[in-house]
Formats: C-alpha cells, structure tokens, sequence
C-alpha cells in the first residue's frame, strides 16, 4: 500500500463552506419549483384555449358546409372519417379537473370537465362551445367564458 501524502499548502473545503453552498442551491430549489409549476399550468391553459379554438374552428367549418346547421350530436360527427378532425382534443384544467375530452350536451355549466356543447336547436345558444368548469385560470377569468 502506497503511502499518500497531502502536499503542503493545499487545502480542501470546510464543513461549513460545504454546508452554506447546500443551504444556497436548497433556497435557489425553493424559489424555483414553485415558479416551475405555474409554468406548467400555465401551458396546459393555453394548450386547452388552443383546443378550443380548433374545435370552434372545426364547428365554423362544419356550419359552413351544412348550410347554416350546427350538429345535434355531442360533436362525434365533427370525427366521422376525419373530415373536420381527427378527434376531440382534451380539456386540461389542472389542478381542477383532469384532462378529459367529454363533450357535455348541456346548456348549464356542471363542473364535470371536458367541453360543454349547446346542441339545442331551439336554443338561443344553439353551436355554443365552453369549457365544461366553473373555477379560474391564472389570470382569474372562469374557464366557462371561453
């Protein structure tokens, strides 16, 4: 066994110096998590605004070319051989709700998530498209005034 020697005049870190430079990267971690997930939500409200949209997008299209007649369905003729789209994209509004793409044929906001559809054709409201909750994004406007 060779016998290790340490050089004179150099030297290692402190406990204390160590123990300070952890306190500093745990208050950094503290400050930044939080901010991390209001990113997060921030992204799924603008993911689940952009699905509106399309979806909204997709119903303009489809009123369109049906001459002036919104479905009376619960929006799966929007899918049927993917001429409008391909699918119904999710409703994400965390913490709230999870993501679902339940569309609702309802005039009156339930607060079971997913997409709240008016297809009522007597109703004034008929082609309305919302958001199916009641609770607030991050700028404090309710999801249902979509």
């Amino acid at each position: 066994m060779k016998n290790v020697q340490k050089r004179s005049g150099e030297r290692g870190f402190t406990l204390i110096e160590l123990m300070i430079v952890v306190a500093i990267i745990g208050i950094l971690a503290a400050i930044a998590i939080p901010k991390f997930a209001d990113l997060i939500r921030k992204s799924n409200e603008g993911s689940t605004k952009g699905n509106l949209g399309a979806l909204k997008g997709a119903l303009a299209v489809y009123y369109g070319e049906n001459e002036g007649a919104y479905p009376v369905d619960d929006l799966t003729s929007l899918t049927v051989n993917g001429k409008y789209m391909q699918n119904i994209p999710p409703a994400n509004m965390p913490p709230f709700h999870a993501k679902s793409t339940l569309v609702n044929v309802n005039t009156a906001v339930n607060d079971t998530a997913g997409w709240l559809y008016d297809n009522v054709s007597t109703d004034t409201g008929f082609g309305s498209l919302w958001t199916n909750c009641s609770h607030t994004d991050t700028k404090g406007s309710a999801w249902n005034t979509y």
